[in-house]
């Protein structure tokens, strides 16, 4: 039977994000000129937080206890609102990430749970289009490939597959509202132990196998 049209699965190319080793270097170089700007970049990358989720990250939403950020809210054109899906959610925050926050905690006067986490001019929001100019200095000053900020958010739901995190995991850390756009990192689960289970099942069977075959098989003398 000729086959229906299979629709198209859109998967993720490699310069749609950065390695773990380029994160670091990327963390590194920006600290140079603004620790802050450091700090939103580890988050974006450990965290898979969406811009607009990152400039209006309060301090009561940083659980250090429970080692988690609660994302319930976004700061997008100049708006408040809640994250695109429309709903909050609950993601780990890796020790990298603690300890910079809590570093970051100690700048500044006491902060109060209301506070925004990353303050821009006059102590109100990060100018997310000047951070971006920022962010891709830092980028060409650790010599590494050009990609947009949103990709920070990708890098983390790579490097989530890679370490074989289930989809619905991830789903749920990246705040999807549907499994197949988690699909798109599918390509980068491990595959290290599928390889050998197809290498296991064609393999040749060694000669005393084949003999004792024969000898189970073959008809009995009377």
């Amino acid at each position: 039977d000729r086959p229906g049209r299979v629709g198209k699965r859109n998967t993720l190319a490699t310069t749609q994000f950065l390695r773990p080793v380029e994160v670091h270097a990327l963390v590194r170089t920006a600290a140079e000129v603004s620790q802050q700007d450091a700090v939103i970049f580890l988050v974006a990358a450990f965290c898979g937080l969406r811009l607009g989720e990152l400039l209006d990250l309060r301090w009561g939403a940083i659980n250090f206890d429970g080692s988690s950020i609660h994302v319930e809210s976004s700061y997008v054109r100049n708006v408040k609102g809640t994250p695109k899906s429309g709903a909050g959610r609950t993601v780990p925050m890796a020790p990298e990430v603690a300890r910079a926050l809590a570093e970051h905690s100690t700048v500044g006067a006491v902060k109060s749970d209301a506070d925004l986490v990353f303050v821009g001019r006059n102590g109100g929001h990060v100018d997310g289009n000047a951070l971006r100019l920022r962010y891709y200095a830092a980028l060409d000053r650790a010599e590494l490939k050009r990609i947009r900020i949103h990709d920070l958010r990708h890098t983390f739901g790579t490097v989530c597959a890679a370490k074989g995190i289930p989809q619905t995991t991830i789903k749920e850390w990246m705040g999807h509202t549907d499994l197949s756009t988690t699909e798109i990192y599918t390509a980068f689960y491990p595959q290290d132990a599928d390889a050998a289970k197809i290498s296991e099942a064609f393999a040749e069977e060694s000669t005393a196998q084949l003999a004792q075959t024969d000898l189970d098989t073959s008809p009995s003398v009377v």
